[in-house]
């Protein structure tokens, strides 16, 4: 099982805990994701995701994701698919 790059974190807000994620890949909710940066990396399961404002089950590339994180993360950040 290799770790497939699906985009990079391009924002975060921190006061509510998302990031916006700029897809180059499919993700969906359920996935298993992580997130690194530098020394920075952490995994987690994709419980909810929302495009332009509406919850959305599956994202495509090119789409730019809101994505509730466990942890929070740096703009430049890559994310994988786990598994």
């Amino acid at each position: 099982m290799k770790d497939s790059s699906i985009g990079h974190i391009s924002h975060y807000y921190d006061k509510i805990g998302v990031a916006v994620l700029e897809l180059t890949g499919s993700l969906k909710v359920g996935d298993s994701i992580k997130i690194t940066k530098g020394d920075q990396e952490f995994t987690q399961t994709v419980s909810s995701m929302q495009v332009e404002h509406q919850a959305v089950k599956l994202a495509k590339k090119g789409d730019s994701v809101g994505l509730k994180v466990d942890q929070p993360v740096k703009p430049g950040a890559k994310v994988f698919k786990v598994g």
